[in-house]
């Protein structure tokens, strides 16, 4: 059997899927028009901060907190008017998670290419673990 490469698969979920600039991305959000997902896991939220007023969904967690039929259902996942932009630290996870929402039905999912470290170049506010904003409000 041959095996497909973590690469492979990261190229067809971007085939698919909707990939947005990360300007595009924080434009949307700060319009209220699409809801930011961190998929990262909490150890790297600690270390790097967080993007400012996204949500965070782990990605072991994530079809499960989407599906309104999951015991797990998360209400802010529940709004059909609005984009979810998923993101991890560098677009590979997001990538494969915003195919596997799109291969559930979810029609209003895209993800951020180049993930976390796009966003802070792009001029994300961070929210350090102690609560600062960097650069500040």
């Amino acid at each position: 059997m041959a095996i497909t490469s973590v690469k492979e698969l990261v190229e067809r979920a971007n085939a698919q899927v909707d990939l947005w600039h990360p300007e595009r991305a924080l434009e949307q959000q700060a319009d209220g028009k699409a809801v930011l997902v961190d998929i990262r896991d909490i150890r790297e939220l600690e270390r790097g901060g967080r993007v400012k007023d996204a949500v965070h969904a782990p990605r072991g967690m994530l079809e499960f907190w989407f599906d309104p039929s999951s015991p797990y259902y998360r209400e802010v996942f529940g709004n059909s008017d609005t984009t979810y932009v998923l993101f991890c630290a560098a677009g590979w996870r997001s990538a494969l998670a915003a195919k596997a929402l799109e291969d559930m039905g979810f029609e209003n999912i895209a993800h951020v290419d180049g993930g976390f470290g796009a966003l802070k170049e792009n001029g994300a506010a961070i929210v350090d673990k102690d609560g600062s904003v960097w650069p500040a409000d």
